[in-house]
């Protein structure tokens, strides 16, 4: 019979996807035994809920296959003499080719602490904009139409809004099987509201739209035409809000004259998307006459050529509405992996600097340089992903650095970055497994640790931070993504811009440089959580910003 005096529970945070579930962990307490992964009952997120994935997270905590031994040149090495190598090399690179010559690839599996630590390396020490992330293949589409939106990279909405409107748009997502934890909770206030209605617009009969009170099955790629003959639609039904697109927009004549030229009218619409006009009336009349609608867009919308505009196209629709800003409405993007938000909150993109700050303003690039005193940084962007592995092919970048990601099969057109990067002068993979597809093409393997074993912080889809705790034990060799780039860049002569010594310490740094103020007010804003100690950051309870 089990000594409940011997279990211990951590709450950490689930590694699937987006929704950022709260995690339970039991275990024994001398033994180490992992006993049960269940949902945590307090978390804001899921409030206990698990779907399939997260509650079997116990089946991955498995050692074989674990890459456990740095390798340098294929042949096993101890992880100082690693990093002495990756610094070397990379500074061999620098010297011979310049900065730009060294690209980062990072992963929306880092924590926020791991992303922090290598933007400010690349960026601000090494001097070279080219990082970018695999999160640019499913969220830049969305940064991007929030950044022209917004001023800022902002979700303006939250998965209590879901549950609070009366309508709910669901473009381009297959949320019961992506997200099926939200899905799950907007199926139960569907219960306890009979009034709302759930519409899919999906080419595809998916699961989500089985469950859905109607399904457009509209054209492929037609999602912008749909909604961009709504503006025009609200605008010849005297459906705007007026008060509001004075008081808070800017450009509004000008989106709706380009509305009016692409779709006028219902038929226009009816055409373009190949539905009935019917249909199209239906849904339009619906959003017009509803206070409460929330339009939640994922990848089918985010992972198109025009998917920027589509995503504006929705967004269009709630600004000149009002439909923003208040209780259960709102255009919401939802997020695919666990911490792509909390990337792209430190810069973890070749388009961005860090806490939302800007290229194209020199005021912001000085504030962040000051901040690090950084000796150098860029004053442009750097190669997005597929244009990363495209400088890889061409030799424009000499060395790259992979972290938590496998490009060789992630990336389009895989078999051409697998042999970039077999060309490629150094090829620096961090991994947890030593047999991936990308491993086999490095020059320099760095055993990183994995779910269970890594302490930080991440931030979903609704920007809500939770911590990420540790509760399995490290094996020897194995360090953490942030740990291994400081060791790097001390070694490369920046030690004391990276004299870490804890996630809270990184923590910490992020949040004051949130709080900087400068011309443009913005809605991060992590001032209040720069002076934390270390057991109010062991301690932190899921909060969302702003």
């Amino acid at each position: 019979m089990l000594d409940i005096s011997d279990v211990a529970i951590t709450k950490t945070t689930c590694a699937y996807c987006g929704v950022g579930c709260g995690i339970a962990v039991k275990q024994e307490i001398h033994a180490g035994q992992v006993i049960h992964v269940g949902g945590d009952v307090k978390h804001p997120a899921n409030m206990g809920r698990l779907c399939i994935k997260g509650a079997n997270l116990d089946s991955t905590l498995v050692q074989a296959g674990r890459l456990l031994t740095a390798q340098v040149d294929g042949e096993p090495v101890n992880s100082e003499k690693a990093y002495d190598a990756v610094a070397q090399r990379l500074q061999q690179v620098i010297s011979e080719h310049g900065p730009e010559a060294v690209g980062f690839y990072l992963s929306g599996q880092l924590l926020t602490e791991d992303y922090y630590i290598a933007n400010k390396l690349c960026k601000g020490f090494i001097g070279s904009p080219n990082l970018d992330t695999n999160s640019r293949l499913c969220m830049s589409s969305a940064v991007v139409a929030q950044q022209r939106a917004f001023g800022e990279d902002l979700v303006p909405g939250c998965y209590d809004d879901l549950e609070q409107a009366d309508l709910v748009l669901l473009v381009g997502s297959n949320m019961a099987w992506t997200h099926p934890i939200v899905f799950q909770r907007l199926l139960k206030a569907r219960e306890r509201n009979p009034a709302m209605k759930i519409v899919v617009l999906d080419p595809k009969q998916t699961a989500t739209a089985q469950l859905a009170d109607m399904h457009l099955a509209l054209a492929p790629a037609s999602d912008g035409y749909f909604f961009t003959g709504l503006l025009a639609y609200l605008n010849q039904q005297d459906a705007l809000d007026l008060d509001y697109i004075q008081a808070h927009t800017e450009g509004f004549s000008e989106a709706l004259a380009a509305a009016l030229v692409a779709t006028p009218d219902i038929a226009s619409v009816a055409r373009q998307c190949d539905l009935s006009a019917a249909q199209v009336a239906k849904i339009f009349a619906a959003f017009a006459n509803t206070d409460k609608v929330v339009s939640v867009y994922s990848q089918g919308v985010n992972q198109s050529n025009t998917g920027s505009d589509k995503a504006n196209a929705i967004i269009n629709c709630h600004l000149a509405t009002g439909k923003i800003g208040r209780p259960g409405a709102c255009p919401f993007s939802i997020t695919g992996q666990p911490n792509a938000m909390g990337g792209r909150e430190v810069g973890g993109m070749a388009t961005q600097l860090a806490a939302h700050r800007s290229y194209d303003d020199p005021q912001q690039r000085a504030q962040v340089k000051q901040f690090w005193q950084a000796p150098q940084l860029p004053e442009q962007a750097g190669y997005k992903a597929v244009e990363l592995f495209d400088a890889v092919s061409d030799g424009r970048i000499k060395a790259i650095w992979i972290m938590g990601s496998n490009p060789v099969v992630s990336l389009p057109n895989a078999d051409k970055v697998q042999r970039a990067l077999e060309q490629c002068p150094l090829v620096i993979v961090s991994e947890t497994h030593a047999n991936t597809d990308t491993a086999a093409c490095a020059d320099i393997l760095l055993p990183a640790s994995g779910w269970g074993e890594k302490d930080g912080t991440v931030t979903n889809s609704e920007r809500m931070i939770s911590r990420q705790r540790a509760f399995a034990p490290t094996p020897q060799g194995v360090r953490q993504d942030w740990q291994i780039l400081s060791a790097v860049a001390q070694r490369m002569g920046h030690g004391q811009a990276f004299a870490f010594t804890s996630s809270a310490d990184i923590f910490r740094e992020h949040a004051r440089l949130s709080a900087l103020e400068d011309d443009t007010p913005r809605q991060f804003n992590l001032g209040p959580l720069a002076q934390i100690s270390d057991q109010q950051y062991t301690d932190l309870q899921p909060l969302q910003w702003p």
